[in-house]
């Protein structure tokens, strides 16, 4: 054990203190953690999850006020479900440690949960955290592409399977026994493992799913969107995490890890720089000097994704021109898709497939060797010097990369649709996600008129057309509609007494005029206004009012008056049998 602790690092030497192993013992790099690097994993770890909450709010931006509320759903599923299945096999099969481990796939660790007397259990748990928030991420990307017209329940199906569309080639270019890092292949925080892999994934399903009802019929120009001001704050949240994403990638800040880390963050900023200022210039040219919200969002969204294959071996200037041409590369791309018939509403399959595949390649490209790290091997960029080796290397690995994520897209959304029909039936798409699958109806998306249009086809809309409206109180909304009739049934009241009081006096009838008047003070004394209604019920529990129902007169001539006027009031409560709410007056 002692000469085991005189040759290891000083991060093993805290792992192995105080554990009796036997000599041959090695930790793996993945578990390579001290105490700071440890820290620094976890927190890396929490503020990639709130990436998330960025995905959400652009995806949700970007779709029809109708679907927003599916669209959010469908990233809570994507933490559920999908980070449940990477800890039931995902993580095994990316960093399994077991005997039948090849270069293709890894086998062992799953359902990850070592005990407490276990040495690394602190470096493996900090681990799994921080492969798992890359996981979910990589499954949220394709959330974003199958927008607006996918079925609820066979999306959830698709997440818990999806992560093994991630783990495997995640285990090709990031597992001690992957063929790609075997050969050389470098990706500091995934360009190729999460946003190849999602990009492709997005292509894949985009297309497999087809575009939305009429979305090209009126051209290839992209749909209003449900709520443009959600959609910037969901950059600023992504490119927030986006720090965290990348300098959180050097695993720890021990050694000379810590100056990487810095730089990371700061050449994380700069190829976003350059991204934001291609695309605004392109955006003015495009649209005739104005801007479009897409084009600058999805610019620095790309700009992001190809800065992060080699987020901190790139000079200053290096790492403007990568995300200035990843930013370009994006803008360029989501047109040329929608002309192919891929209709992809939020442009994952631009963003983090196209600009996927320049971030892995500009590493073979402009690679500095981070000296004294290993994370090159020792090797160099074409532009650095380092040859043609690299460059090769990079070149096979965005090819495989983008070749699995598109293949077992399409094999995966084969075998969910045979179980359950992917694609929304059309009158459900045409009604909106959020009232059809989650019962949420909105007041804005003119529901009743989308119901008149569906009506002629013969379908059940019974359950949906007595959906409340999201945002108000059913109660209060009852009680108005009751203070309203109240005030409807006063004015008929008060038209009733005009015209009594306007009968023409009569000297043949003297008792009639009389009877009238004692008629009106009658009703005046026994009717309470709408605005004292209005106090009592938002003042002090209301006590039910009811009209008094006046007996006529002794006299014969009053008896008439009696008779024929109240022929023309509504009948009293006390006539019919209504149901009352103690929390509002009825007036009638």
């Amino acid at each position: 054990m002692a000469s085991k602790l005189a040759n290891a690092t000083a991060s093993q030497t805290t792992a192995l203190k105080g554990v009796a192993r036997n000599s041959s013992y090695v930790i793996p790099g993945l578990y390579d953690l001290s105490i700071e690097d440890t820290n620094w994993v976890l927190t890396s770890s929490f503020i990639i999850f709130t990436m998330q909450t960025g995905f959400g709010m652009l995806e949700s931006g970007c779709v029809s006020i109708k679907n927003e509320v599916n669209i959010m759903m469908k990233n809570v599923i994507d933490i559920v479900l999908g980070g449940f299945t990477y800890w039931l096999f995902g993580y095994g099969m990316s960093y399994g440690r077991g005997p039948l481990s090849n270069p293709f796939i890894a086998i062992g660790d799953f359902l990850l949960d070592p005990p407490v007397g276990d040495a690394l259990m602190g470096q493996i748990f900090a681990a799994f955290l921080f492969q798992l928030s890359f996981a979910t991420t990589a499954t949220t990307i394709v959330s974003g592409a199958m927008a607006e017209r996918c079925n609820f329940k066979a999306y959830c199906m698709f997440s818990f399977l999806n992560t093994v569309v991630y783990c495997i080639p995640a285990g090709w270019v990031w597992g001690e026994h992957g063929f790609l890092n075997n050969l050389g292949a470098v990706d500091i925080a995934g360009s190729g493992p999460v946003h190849l892999i999602g990009g492709a994934s997005a292509f894949a399903s985009a297309a497999m799913l087809g575009p939305r009802l009429g979305r090209y019929a009126d051209g290839y120009d992209p749909l209003p969107l449900g709520n443009p001001v959600n959609a910037c704050m969901g950059l600023f949240v992504l490119w927030w995490g986006w720090l965290a994403f990348n300098s959180g990638s050097t695993y720890g800040v021990s050694g000379a890890k810590w100056q990487y880390a810095a730089r990371a963050a700061v050449m994380t900023m700069m190829g976003s720089f350059g991204g934001g200022c291609v695309s605004s210039l392109f955006s003015f040219w495009r649209h005739d000097g104005r801007m479009d919200i897409m084009d600058l969002i999805n610019g620095i969204l790309g700009s992001l994704v190809s800065i992060t294959a080699g987020c901190f071996l790139y000079r200053a200037w290096e790492a403007l021109l990568i995300g200035a041409l990843g930013s370009l590369l994006c803008v360029l791309a989501m047109p040329l898709f929608d002309r192919m018939g891929v209709d992809d509403p939020v442009g994952a399959s631009a963003v983090h497939g196209v600009c996927g595949i320049w971030g892995v390649i500009a590493v073979g490209l402009f690679a500095d060797n981070p000296i004294p790290l290993e994370t090159t091997k020792g090797r160099s960029g074409l532009f650095k010097g380092g040859g043609w080796y690299l460059l090769g290397i990079q070149v096979l690995s965005a090819f495989c990369l983008a070749c699995w994520g598109i293949c077992s897209t399409f094999l995966l959304l084969y075998v969910v649709n045979k179980i359950i029909p992917i694609r929304m039936d059309p009158n459900e798409e045409l009604l909106g996600a959020d009232l059809m699958e989650h019962r949420i109806r909105h007041t804005q998306i003119g529901l009743s008129r989308a119901i008149s249009a569906l009506a002629p086809i013969k379908i059940d809309l019974h359950e949906i057309s007595g959906v409340q409206p999201i945002g108000i109180n059913p109660g209060h909304e009852r009680s108005i509609e009751q203070l309203r009739a109240a005030d409807d049934k006063l004015q008929q009241w008060q038209s009733f007494l005009q015209q009594v009081g306007g009968t023409p006096a009569n000297s043949k009838a003297p008792q009639q005029q009389g009877a009238s008047e004692d008629l009106e003070t009658d009703i005046k004394l026994n009717i309470k206004s709408p605005i004292k209604q209005l106090s009592n019920l938002f003042g002090r529990k209301l006590k039910s009012v009811h009209i008094r129902e006046r007996q006529p007169s002794a006299h014969p001539a009053n008896q008439e008056v009696y008779k024929s006027y109240n022929s023309e009031v509504p009948a009293p409560p006390s006539a019919q049998k209504v149901d009352k709410d103690g929390n509002f007056a009825w007036v009638d």
